[in-house]
């Protein structure tokens, strides 16, 4: 017999601006995935939200983390939820071996502290976000690492995994902020009810997460319009800086594939079936992973 559900008394975020809840405004600031999933734990809960923006998986260990160990001393954690890693991918510096380390050793170090884990593997972007094809293939197989590394991650230190790439509803475009790099409110409800879901499992639900967008900011022409011009295409001058090495090797496999060699930076695939890294001992370390999306 399963053991009785309990309320969670402490729900734990740690990760990057999509944690911090950046593309659902309220008055006052961000509410985002974090508050709308306290809220359905229940009015006992209490959100303890570190993530920052611009955040990757390294700053989580290193910055976030330790103060939450510290008062999980007198204040025990029962959710946590990590949403890093997406900012590593955009970096010239991507080491999916690092991030597979940090992201484990965060992971125990919650588990330690008495959590239920959450972490999650990512969509494939370039659905949401209309790159160039050069910029677009170096960022599909970065994502691709990206969910190997987690994949591996939890399953060594145990954790639950949500799919992102297949949450439904996920590529639609009402999914989206005007910057398509943040989910919008009804994208942040999705990804809230998805991990209510999986929190459900162990404690008890103080009710489901609506996706009736209520509170949020209209997104009108005009902000799409002027974010382009003022954000847009400056940040994808920056990206493609930052890739400009990784595309440079996907021409260079291009052109040995045109002759007849193999090539690293394939078309894109369903990242949910592109292949993950093995585990300790040789084994396929997703395999003992539950891997869970909503619906």
């Amino acid at each position: 017999m399963a053991p009785p559900r309990r309320a969670a008394g402490r729900l734990v975020v740690l990760g990057d601006s999509t944690a911090v809840g950046i593309g659902d405004p309220v008055d006052g600031g961000w509410r985002g995935f974090p508050v709308l999933l306290r809220d359905a734990l229940g009015p006992a809960c209490v959100l303890d939200n570190r993530a920052r923006s611009g955040a990757r998986m390294g700053a989580v260990l290193r910055e976030q983390l330790p103060s939450v160990v510290e008062s999980a001393v007198d204040t025990p954690v029962d959710v946590a939820v990590v949403c890093a890693g997406m900012n590593d991918t955009l970096r010239a510096d991507f080491d999916p071996v690092a991030i597979e380390a940090d992201c484990a050793t965060t992971i125990a170090a919650l588990r330690a502290s008495g959590a239920l884990v959450v972490v999650m593997r990512y969509h494939d972007h370039t659905r949401v976000f209309r790159l160039p094809a050069p910029l677009r293939r170096a960022l599909h197989a970065r994502i691709a690492a990206l969910n190997a590394a987690v994949d591996a991650a939890a399953g060594r230190a145990g954790a639950a995994v949500l799919d992102l790439d297949g949450l439904p509803g996920g590529y639609d475009r009402s999914a989206w902020a005007v910057d398509r790099l943040h989910p919008s409110e009804l994208g942040h409800r999705r990804l809230a009810a998805a991990l209510a879901d999986i929190a459900a499992g162990t404690f008890e639900p103080a009710g489901p997460v609506s996706l009736t967008c209520a509170g949020g900011r209209r997104v009108t022409t005009v902000h799409r319009v002027a974010w382009l011009v003022v954000k847009g295409v400056p940040w994808l001058v920056r990206r493609g800086r930052d890739l400009a090495p990784v595309i440079l090797a996907g021409l260079l496999d291009g052109v040995r594939a045109g002759r007849g060699g193999s090539c690293r930076v394939r078309d894109a695939a369903p990242l949910s079936a592109v292949p993950t890294t093995a585990g300790p001992g040789g084994a396929a370390g997703p395999a003992a992973v539950e891997v869970r999306a909503a619906g």
